[in-house]
């Protein structure tokens, strides 16, 4: 015959399990629903901002080209259910911050050079033991490069700020780190 009290301690290892879980599917139901938001947001380009949640708060992350766009993505992420708390990591690219839409006269070129340099930052943070590149978001616009990301020793940040620095075609670092 089996022990009751082993019975009522398995399942109580159970229920603390299946608890433990339901914080991280509620964090992982709460991202997806702001994201969702997001790409559904005609003023938010939802590429361009990465969502993570921990415990109820939202960290978004990202570059984006107007400061309407920064503030309309930080309202989405304020407004749904089950947010706490929504830390900004977004960056307004220099040059379009006052809303303007980005400069059609771009060519081809001028966007495939952009891509070209943000391929090379990323990699090289990515390959770099000290950065490690993983929780970096790289974004180039015109030879500027932005960073952003959570990184809090300030030793890594200055190191991932030097690396795109010193990157072939990089003409300015901007760097908004946590």
């Amino acid at each position: 015959m089996r022990d009751p009290r082993n019975v009522v301690g398995a399942i109580g290892l159970v229920l603390i399990a299946a608890l433990a879980g339901c914080g991280e599917t509620k964090d992982a139901t709460i991202a997806g629903t702001v994201k969702t938001k997001l790409a559904a947001d005609d003023q938010v380009k939802a590429v361009e901002i990465n969502v993570d949640t921990a415990h109820g708060v939202v960290t978004l992350t990202g570059n984006v080209d107007s400061q309407a766009a920064k503030d309309r993505a930080l309202q989405i992420a304020r407004d749904t259910k089950g947010v706490v708390q929504v830390k900004d990591m977004i960056s307004v690219r220099e040059g379009v911050a006052s809303g303007d839409a980005p400069s059609p006269s771009r060519t081809l070129g001028e966007r495939v050079d952009d891509a070209t340099i943000t391929g090379r930052v990323k990699g090289r943070l990515l390959e770099d033991p000290v950065v490690k590149g993983l929780k970096i978001d790289v974004d180039t616009r015109e030879g500027v490069v932005y960073l952003t990301g959570t990184i809090p020793a300030a030793d890594v940040r200055e190191k991932a700020v030097q690396i795109a620095r010193s990157t072939e075609g990089v003409r300015d670092v901007q760097a908004n780190f946590q």
